[in-house]
């Protein structure tokens, strides 16, 4: 059983962690924060954008020229492919949770894409853990630098000295 599970995500990648105590106490302070095997990934992300945005009609109008009128939506479609990943990752968060015996789910995020992950969230009644959020990209950090920074942020314990050491 693990009382945090913490979740950071960006626009093409979910991280999930848990806290854990240290195996070995008197050598590491702990509790550690451990990044788990499952990450998802957005595979429309991670496409490039000639391959995002292909089209297999021509572009040219009937005089032979090229049509500069076409509009497609470019800003709608990115929007839905992030609302589309925050809701698998919403649902994966609330089942890693609820696998790990969670009593805390830390979602962290860049503002747009915490504000997709709490609209496509849903956390049963029953599944006795909170929710808790942070409004940062925290995608590109280690587990050590994302502990300190969500310790900081009172998220999550801080980690403490081994047992032993002075202070």
């Amino acid at each position: 059983m693990n009382a945090y599970c913490v979740v950071i995500v960006d626009g093409t990648r979910a991280r999930f962690f848990v806290l854990e105590k240290s195996a070995q106490s008197a050598v590491e302070s702990g509790p550690l924060l451990v990044e788990q095997d499952e990450a998802l990934v957005n595979p429309e992300n991670e496409m490039s954008g000639r391959e995002l945005w292909s089209d297999t009609r021509s572009n040219r109008n009937a005089g032979g020229g090229m049509a500069h009128s076409y509009d497609d939506h470019r800003a709608q479609h990115g929007d839905e492919m992030q609302r589309r990943f925050a809701k698998l990752v919403a649902e994966e968060a609330v089942r890693f949770a609820e696998r790990k015996g969670a009593k805390s789910l830390v979602l962290a995020a860049e503002k747009q894409i915490l504000g997709f992950l709490r609209e496509a969230i849903q956390v049963p009644p029953k599944a006795g853990f909170e929710v808790h959020e942070l409004a940062k990209d925290l995608s590109r950090l280690s587990p050590q630098e994302l502990h300190v920074h969500l310790a900081t942020a009172g998220l999550v314990p801080a980690r403490q000295r081994p047992a032993g050491q002075p202070a």
